[in-house]
């Protein structure tokens, strides 16, 4: 059986004040990535990204690149939980013969414009109305929530929580792309942080960022170099997913329950096979959580876990060795799932994780999210 594959990859600088349009971020993410499959730009018949109105459509992206005739596109309008569903549903469109090299591309100005989460009381609309008043409205306070149960239900402490922020610091030396690169972080430091919504404070929250990152999918044999096949993808939601999740059955778990089994049995493999996770980690908790119920460890044992070096890049299951959204920066996820193409090529230099041949990457909205599967050819 024969997979579709991550051909190219391309990013841009990530800051704080880009200086350019998110147009332009998209264009140069997407140019690069092109480049890097060893294609042209009229070689590309699909455009595909997903966004929270804040970037710009695959039509004008399109334009710009001059692409000239789509033969399909679709833009997502979500958070981090449809970035490998939208990849998925890319590849699946290069499995049907319905286009034969897609783009998919995140582009924003997450810190000089459009800021995430901007939930507050004087933006709040629908049922974030009636949570805002009392801080529950925001996704760094909805995960706050979680958390604390988890402390409560299983004993997790902030020392746990520190060892995940300060591991990801760590590998972000290592990578001169990373916004922390030259920014070490003890956990001393981590344990000083302002609080922003307890038990989470300032370094248990990803950056923001300005820039753009963009793949390329084809179908097998299109490039000369390793090719990264996409051997399964999966989305779950799970019943009563939506916030305040009053209804929801276990605030602590979250989506990887409802999708890990399917996704394994599509890739024939299992966790034991995976040789580097990049998760979302939009908070470090949901570093620990998605830890527990993906299944590398048991429900209640991710903060013992992490906490025993498990995920370093020498450890059991390295995990984010790029520094992840917490270090590197925050491109809406996808700037992981390229860290987990470099990583099977064995481009990744000082952090290249030893033997990589198999990755899980993840997009993660508490409990509505999509995970991917990606081995070296």
């Amino acid at each position: 059986m024969t997979w579709p594959v991550i051909s190219g990859v391309g990013r841009t600088e990530f800051s704080r004040r880009s200086g350019k349009t998110v147009l332009d971020l998209a264009a140069e993410a997407c140019l690069a990535a092109i480049d890097d499959a060893g294609l042209s730009v009229e070689d590309v018949d699909g455009v595909v990204t997903y966004h929270d109105n804040d970037t710009v459509s695959p039509p004008e992206v399109a334009a710009t690149l001059g692409c000239g005739v789509l033969a399909w596109s679709q833009s997502l309008l979500g958070g981090g939980s449809e970035m490998c569903a939208g990849i998925g549903a890319a590849a699946r469109a290069i499995e049907e013969d319905r286009a034969r090299h897609v783009v998919v591309y995140r582009a924003m100005n997450g810190a000089s414009g459009i800021r995430m989460g901007n939930f507050g009381t004087s933006s709040a609309s629908g049922y974030r109305q009636f949570m805002a008043p009392y801080g529950y409205a925001t996704p760094v306070e909805v995960a706050a929530m979680a958390c604390r149960r988890h402390m409560a239900r299983f004993g997790t402490t902030r020392e746990q929580l520190g060892a995940i922020a300060v591991t990801q610091r760590e590998n972000a030396q290592l990578n001169p792309l990373a916004v922390m690169n030259g920014r070490g972080m003890t956990l001393d430091d981590y344990m000083d942080a302002r609080p922003i919504a307890e038990p989470l404070h300032l370094l248990d929250c990803c950056l923001e960022t300005d820039g753009a990152v963009a793949i390329v999918i084809s179908a097998p044999g299109t490039r000369a170099g390793p090719e990264i096949e996409i051997r399964a993808w999966a989305y779950a939601a799970g019943p009563q997913s939506l916030v305040p999740y009053e209804k929801y059955p276990d605030i602590t778990a979250m989506f990887p329950q409802w999708l890990r089994d399917d996704l394994f049995s599509r890739a024939g493999l299992t966790v034991d096979d995976v040789d580097v996770a990049c998760l979302y980690d939009a908070f470090t908790y949901a570093v620990l959580s998605q830890l527990e119920d993906f299944g590398f460890c048991k429900k209640g044992e991710g903060g013992p876990f992490v906490a025993s070096g498990a995920i370093a890049r020498d450890g059991v299951l390295p995990v984010n060795p790029h520094g992840g959204l917490l270090s590197e920066g925050y491109i809406h996820g996808l700037n992981n799932l390229v860290e987990a193409v470099v990583q099977l090529r064995g481009d990744a230099g000082e952090r290249q994780v030893a033997d990589a041949e198999v990755a899980l990457v993840s997009g993660y909205s508490f409990s509505r999210g999509s995970a991917m599967i990606l081995a070296r050819v």
